[in-house]
């Protein structure tokens, strides 16, 4: 784990999180405070960044790679809510405000590079900042959005109807994610993903 400033690629970092959804709009000043507070870690592909359940918490930004967050029931099935890829953010900041449990876990899909904070030292910056907590609360909710309405479609399309609306919603990410993992994400088989796309329906 490094800080930003002491990383070697410390400049190419500033300039990925300068692209994040919610950093994009900081001042310099802004980002020099919150800098203080990060840690960038190199990841690999499996490996968790947030476990289930936990009351420990931290905001992520991706700066390279792609994230799932993923529910596991008692019978250790898995249910991917969704993926995250560079430039975009990963929290848990519902569950901190309301003092429960992490309600699923975060783990890598592929080798990630990602910029943490502890969640208090984020929302503390947060306060400081309106302008940035409006921006993040409304990438919260719109990320919540996302998952209900995938949830929902999980139910109401067929499997070649889940397929293409993955294919208008994140077309960059269709080659880059394992199919076995996009297969899950879908409540597909693998064979049937592969089929599809064999048969051009997709």
């Amino acid at each position: 784990m490094w800080s930003v400033e002491t990383h070697p690629n410390r400049n190419v970092i500033r300039v990925q999180l300068g692209q994040n959804i919610v950093l994009k709009g900081m001042t310099a000043e802004q980002s020099v405070e919150l800098e203080q507070h990060l840690v960038i870690v190199d990841c690999q592909k499996n490996d968790s960044l947030l476990s289930q359940g936990v009351h420990e918490m931290e905001q992520y930004f991706i700066l390279d790679g792609i994230l799932k967050r993923v529910v596991t029931n008692q019978e250790a099935k898995e249910m991917i809510l969704r993926f995250t890829a560079e430039r975009e953010m990963e929290t848990s900041y519902a569950a901190w405000r309301l003092g429960t449990p992490t309600p699923y876990s975060i783990v890598c899909v592929t080798k990630a590079r990602i910029a943490k904070l502890p969640l208090p030292q984020w929302v503390a910056f947060l306060e400081r900042h309106n302008a940035i907590k409006q921006l993040f609360e409304y990438e919260v909710m719109s990320l919540m959005s996302e998952i209900m309405g995938h949830t929902i479609t999980l139910h109401l399309l067929d499997a070649s109807g889940r397929v293409k609306r993955f294919l208008r919603k994140h077309p960059e990410l269709f080659d880059r994610i394992p199919k076995k993992e996009l297969a899950s994400y879908l409540n597909l088989s693998a064979e049937t993903l592969s089929r599809l796309k064999q048969r051009g329906k997709i």
